[in-house]
C-alpha cells in the first residue's frame, strides 16, 4: 500500500502561486488520476503598492491553468498580504487555515517545510500544524511538509530545521505534467541555471527517484500519521 491509496481528499496549502506545483505537482496529478479530491490553498495575495493589481490577476490566470492541468478540484484563496504575514496579527493566520481545514476535513495535509527560508511558508506551516490540532474526531490523519526550490535550500540547514525527506512519492509517469504546470506559470519561471527553472525542477525530480531507484519523485517529510 503506497502513501497515495491512503488519501481521500488533500488539501495542499501554499504561501505564494507556484509553491504547491513546484513542491506537490506531481503528487497532485497522480492523486487526481486516481479520482482522488485535490485542494489548493493559495494563502496569500500580492497587495498594493507592493504589487500591481494587474499583475496579480495574472497570476491567478496563470494558477488556473496549472491547476487545471493537475486536475485540482477546487483552489481556495485566504488573500492574506503576502511577504507581509509577520506584520499582521499570527491569529489571522490561524483563522484562515483552521476555518478552511474545518470545512474540507481533508485527511491528508501537505504543508511548507518549517525550515524554508521564507518568513511566509514558516508561519503557514505553524498555522497549518495548529490547524491539524488533534482534537475531537475530525483531523488530518496524514501532515507532510513539502520542499520548495530557493526557499527550502536557501536558508542555513547546520542552524535551522534541515530538510530530511522520508517519504518520496513516484512521479515518473506524470513528470511531464508537474513541468507544464510549472510552465503555466510564466511570470514565475526563470532562465537556467536560475533554481526557478523548467530544468532544475526536472534535476531535482530526477534526484529524489534516483534516490528511490525511481525515474523522478517528490520528497516530503512525515510530520505525523495516525492509522
Amino acid at each position: 500500500m503506497s502513501l497515495l491509496d491512503g488519501i481521500g481528499r488533500a488539501l495542499v496549502i501554499a504561501p505564494h502561486p507556484d509553491d504547491e506545483v513546484l513542491g506537490c505537482g506531481g503528487t497532485m496529478a497522480r492523486l487526481a488520476d486516481m479520482g482522488r479530491e485535490v485542494h489548493v490553498a493559495i494563502v496569500t495575495r500580492g497587495m498594493p503598492p507592493r504589487f500591481d493589481p494587474a499583475d496579480v490577476d495574472a497570476v491567478r490566470k496563470e494558477a488556473k491553468a496549472a491547476h487545471d492541468l493537475l486536475g485540482v478540484r477546487e483552489t481556495h484563496y485566504l488573500d492574506l498580504p503576502a511577504a507581509e504575514l509577520d506584520g499582521i496579527p499570527h491569529s489571522r493566520v490561524n483563522e484562515a487555515i483552521s476555518g478552511l481545514v474545518a470545512r474540507l476535513a481533508p485527511d491528508s495535509l501537505f504543508l511548507p517545510f518549517i525550515g524554508d527560508v521564507h518568513v511566509d511558508h514558516q508561519l503557514i506551516f505553524t498555522s497549518g500544524m495548529v490547524a491539524a490540532r488533534p482534537r475531537g474526531g475530525a483531523y488530518p490523519a496524514r501532515i507532510y511538509a513539502y520542499e520548495t526550490l530557493s526557499e527550502t535550500n536557501w536558508y542555513a540547514p547546520y542552524v535551522t530545521p534541515a530538510f530530511c525527506p522520508n517519504v518520496f512519492v513516484d512521479i515518473s509517469a506524470v513528470l511531464p505534467r508537474k513541468l507544464g504546470a510549472f510552465q503555466c506559470y510564466g511570470s514565475q519561471v526563470q532562465s537556467f541555471p536560475d533554481e526557478r527553472s523548467v530544468e532544475t525542477l526536472e534535476a531535482l525530480a530526477r534526484l529524489r527517484g534516483s534516490t528511490v531507484f525511481r525515474a523522478a519523485a517528490e520528497a516530503f517529510v512525515l510530520v505525523r500519521e495516525v492509522g
